[in-house]
């Protein structure tokens, strides 16, 4: 019963969304995350709206800002964690996911935390139909013409590469396994907040929307260098790792394997309302009609490796079972579970799920005691967790144990 009504309280918030009463929306899902109901309440009539006008005021009329909710462990050089106060927001094109409250004031990363010497990492640009997109592309020193794997890298929400690949290390990782990589920035004029619009319905289509344009970024570096097509790989943080799940439901003849970090499955939400649920408890929107889903390419899942702290209060830990099951929907799998700490950091428990030829085809680390932040990171970067474990080096090491047939 108490999951019907979540469903109605859904349905209605969307409508109330569409008809641009973000007040009234937004408290109907607070009070069901609270787990209250108002007697004799019903649905689109003067009366609801006479009841949300009792709750607090929670939109910021100037940024449209909607309810404040805490934000992740922020890691710089203490090994404590530092609460800060995220915001979901309606951004210029649309909702973003997470954006910080008060700008933390941090030096820009030096060129020593982001590029190994001997390698490159230079600027690039694409435009398609969609829109036009920055990138930073990262060359390793040993790259002589040979055919080489391609990983890329999706940031989280205020980030941009030269912070994303400072904090993550991956172009480190990346000259140690003689790899691309390659950065698509997300600018403020598609999202307020630099977040992927993973939300949105329109973003979570092969051929249309950001996806297309990530794809499009992809295949223009397999253009203009030697990139081995079978071994191609896509990966992200928060709001980038829901954007990586897309491209990997929606371009599973392009990628050969996905990372998602503190992430979302595609299709957990398809406005603002279910993105709200979604990141607060976890995937609602799978529960809503099937009108209002996204369609998944078909073909064989793409193999995944996933990262999430189970004390994540910005993403439900729970979104990472999600995207576990919307794997196992099409693939059988059998699991084995490893429990492990990092000396002086993290517990973990790592699931490995093999397919019959005994393959590792989906990782699911649980992180113990960590928040909303990447795994084993620098302090150089933003939204890192230098505790472990090395989620760079796994998600590599996963993704090179997989090549397209």
């Amino acid at each position: 019963m108490k999951a019907m009504l979540n469903q109605d309280i859904v349905r209605e918030a969307s409508r109330l969304t569409r008809a641009g009463r973000l007040v009234e929306a937004t408290a109907l899902l607070q009070r069901m995350l609270r787990g209250e109901t108002a007697p004799g309440m019903t649905f689109g009539t003067a009366g609801d709206s006479a009841l949300t006008r009792r709750e607090p005021l929670i939109i910021d009329a100037k940024a449209n800002i909607i309810e404040e909710i805490d934000r992740p462990y922020f890691r710089a050089t203490s090994t404590q964690p530092h609460m800060l106060r995220d915001k979901l927001l309606h951004g210029s094109k649309g909702p973003s996911a997470l954006r910080l409250r008060t700008k933390i004031k941090r030096a820009p990363p030096s060129t020593p935390d982001i590029v190994p010497e001997g390698a490159k990492f230079i600027e690039g640009a694409y435009s398609n139909q969609a829109g036009s997109r920055a990138y930073r592309l990262f060359i390793p020193s040993r790259y002589h013409g040979q055919p080489l794997p391609l990983v890329v890298m999706l940031h989280g929400c205020t980030q941009s590469p030269d912070d994303f690949a400072a904090g993550t290390r991956m172009n480190f990782i990346a000259e140690e396994r003689t790899c691309f990589v390659v950065y698509p920035a997300q600018p403020s004029e598609a999202n307020h907040a630099k977040c992927w619009n993973w939300f949105r319905t329109t973003d979570q289509q092969r051929g249309k929307g950001e996806p297309s344009l990530i794809a499009d970024i992809t295949r223009q570096i397999m253009r203009d260098y030697s990139v081995d097509p079978k071994r191609v790989y896509v990966g992200g943080l928060s709001a980038g790792a829901a954007a990586a799940a897309i491209m990997g439901a929606t371009y599973n003849d392009l990628y050969a394997a996905i990372g998602v970090h503190s992430g979302l499955a595609c299709g957990a939400a398809i406005d603002l309302p279910s993105a709200f649920v979604a990141m607060r408890q976890g995937g609602l929107a799978a529960s809503l009609g099937s009108g209002d889903r996204v369609i998944l390419t078909d073909g064989p899942t793409v193999p995944t490796i996933l990262f999430h702290g189970d004390r994540d209060i910005t993403v439900h830990p729970n979104n990472g079972d999600h995207i576990l099951e919307q794997f196992m929907r099409a693939t059988s799998t059998q699991k084995k579970v490893h429990r492990g700490r990092v000396p002086g950091g993290h517990a973990y428990t790592r699931t490995i799920h093999t397919d019959a030829s005994r393959r590792g085809i989906f990782e699911h680390w649980k992180i113990h005691g960590a928040g909303h932040a990447w795994s084993g990171g620098s302090p150089a970067g933003s939204y890192t967790d230098p505790l472990g474990p090395d989620a760079t080096r796994e998600m590599l090491r996963f993704f090179l144990e997989h090549s397209l047939p």
